[in-house]
């Protein structure tokens, strides 16, 4: 049985709950409840439910939808002509939006090696490549794997979000971050 495509208002409620997801998720991680992404979506909690079963259900998607982006964005990168600009340019972009990312951190950890096995694995991959040419070219330390990577990005989302931080602190932790990364 194929799904019905859903009706453009349907649809735009949907996007709408995405939204709010992601935002209300990228601040809180998982333990935002799903009233408060309805409310923030400006739908009822039904039409959350109707969309997404589970807060679960919602999470996967929201962090699944984040992780497509990024990886679009990855890719991009790779036809770059730097590739030490566009693999900081990349990295910078994860961090962008002053939005703090506990989200990513979630789905990361533990139980995102299985639920977002593999959009994630697109995601490492394409930022695999990125730093690969990036090391080739001379503008990152060859000793850092992707591995690496991915744990020093993932605790600076943990501390950002545990720490409170303000915008200058954040900005000059992370500068920090960049600049261990250079040669």
């Amino acid at each position: 049985m194929t799904e019905r495509p859903l009706r453009a208002d349907a649809r735009r409620n949907r996007e709408r709950v995405l939204a709010a997801a992601q935002e209300a998720f990228a601040a809180e991680g998982i333990s935002v409840p799903l009233d408060e992404i309805a409310r923030r979506a400006g739908v009822g909690a039904g039409t959350v439910y109707r969309h997404f079963p589970t807060k679960e259900a919602l999470f996967a998607a929201a962090i699944v939808d984040r992780v497509d982006r990024m990886t679009g964005r990855a890719r991009e990168g790779l036809a770059g002509a730097d590739p030490g600009a566009a693999f900081f340019a990349f990295l910078r972009q994860m961090d962008s939006g002053g939005g703090v990312k506990r989200d990513l951190a979630d789905a990361l950890g533990p139980q995102g090696a299985h639920t977002y096995e593999g959009p994630t694995r697109e995601l490492q991959a394409a930022i695999g490549e990125l730093l690969s040419r990036a090391q080739r070219a001379g503008a990152v330390r060859p000793d850092i794997g992707i591995d690496d990577l991915l744990s020093i990005l993932k605790g600076f989302f943990i501390a950002v979000h545990m720490d409170g931080m303000d915008s200058a602190r954040r900005e000059r932790t992370f500068a920090v971050i960049l600049d261990g990364l250079r040669i």
